[in-house]
């Protein structure tokens, strides 16, 4: 993760930005000198949130900045604010000043702005030839008591979880996912085994080896142990299949593009992993990723071929681009046979998942009622919702 925030005192001044609410927009406005109104009428500031105004003095001097926000304060009120910034203002003096949010106490509040100034921060250009963005970001001043902040470790494994999915497929292929991986892993010495190849057919993975036979990039398995075994156990399972053409059953070419994403949920588990070893939770945490590629080949599986899977339990294949629940089970037969108090997978299985919930709200299924709500509950406090599908027993 790269730096856009610190904790120590600017080599020349701290600019401050302030936060102006849009239901108390006129009653500010009116409070504000002639110069700082005529400045806000020409940028069209109202408030509203996601907006920005630069205010200067006589000599055209950087003053302050003001940024539009709701009440609640949202994350995503202060996202936009990072490129803003950079878009407007000097190399030099974003390379020598930095950015102090003031007029805000609340602790949650704080917590969300820093979390939406992270977010806003982001960027993957490393394989652009032409005009890059600038390199020089605009600098956060945390506030004390937020060096090794939970949100910081959040904003660590989403931007690692992004990367991942980011990586063109050529460059990221099962083995590369293996070393980065492993490179989580030792970073937090955290146990790390990988069954290769052949081996999952001698450890009775067939459902893995047989979606990942068909690519010269060999399948994996990716286990990683972590914590305290005196601690609860959570198993987190991420589906890795780092390029899906469909197999035998090739997708349309507009459906192939963008499957690069099909390790969606690999990213997911390893940058959640990372959040959670950052932060030192108490829980024994163990991951579980099949790395494979689903291509066409020669050695590919084709529909009407019958496969025994981890369980011993036989599956017909019916289209060769169910690829994912293939490798899955034997994952989470696997993860479930050490009883962990959770399991959770994530998985890019179906795109009809959109027309349940559109394009912003994954669904999940649970077969904990209570947990079911909670996780619902939760998703919303923190501006990331899910929402629950049916997991009834008619369905199974």
């Amino acid at each position: 993760m790269f730096d856009f925030y610190t904790t120590k005192k600017p080599s020349k001044e701290t600019i401050s930005i302030y936060p102006v609410r849009t239901d108390e927009f006129n009653d500010w406005f009116e409070s504000r000198s002639d110069a700082t109104k005529s400045q806000i009428n020409v940028a069209r500031f109202t408030a509203k949130p996601g907006e920005t105004v630069i205010v200067r003095n006589a000599k055209g001097e950087l003053k302050r900045v003001y940024y539009g926000v709701s009440n609640p304060v949202s994350a995503y009120d202060v996202a936009t604010l990072p490129e803003f910034l950079q878009s407007r203002l000097s190399d030099e003096t974003l390379a020598n000043d930095v950015f102090e949010l003031k007029d805000i106490s609340d602790k949650e509040e704080i917590e969300k702005l820093i979390l939406g100034w992270g977010l806003g921060c982001y960027k993957f250009d490393k394989y652009k030839t032409g005009e890059k963005t600038k390199n020089v970001w605009p600098i956060l001043r945390l506030p004390k008591g937020f060096e090794k902040h939970t949100i910081l470790n959040l904003l660590s494994g989403i931007f690692t979880c992004r990367d991942l999915i980011n990586e063109p497929s050529n460059k990221l292929g099962p083995q590369e996912l293996v070393e980065r991986a492993k490179d989580i892993a030792k970073e937090f010495k955290a146990d790390c085994k990988i069954i290769h190849d052949k081996d999952l057919l001698k450890q009775n993975y067939p459902m893995i080896f047989t979606v990942g036979d068909s690519s010269e990039r060999r399948p994996a398995l990716i286990d990683i142990r972590w914590g305290n075994k005196k601690d609860p156990m959570i198993t987190l399972v991420g589906k890795g299949v780092c390029f899906d053409t469909g197999g035998v059953n090739v997708k349309p070419g507009q459906f192939m593009r963008n499957m690069k994403k099909d390790m969606g949920g690999a990213a997911h588990v390893l940058g959640l992993a990372r959040a959670i070893m950052l932060s030192g939770l108490k829980i024994r945490l163990r991951v579980l990723v099949p790395a494979v590629e689903n291509a066409v080949s020669g050695r590919a599986f084709r529909p009407d071929d019958v496969y025994p899977t981890r369980k011993g339990i036989t599956v017909e294949i019916d289209n060769t681009d169910a690829e994912g629940r293939l490798i899955l089970s034997d994952s989470l037969y696997e993860a479930s046979s050490e009883k962990p108090e959770l399991i959770i997978d994530f998985a890019t299985l179906t795109g009809a998942a959109r027309i349940a919930t559109g394009h912003e709200i994954p669904p999940f299924f649970s077969n904990r009622h209570e947990l079911e709500h909670d996780i619902k509950k939760v998703s919303f406090e923190v501006e990331d919702p899910v929402w629950p599908l049916p997991l009834w027993k008619g369905y199974r």
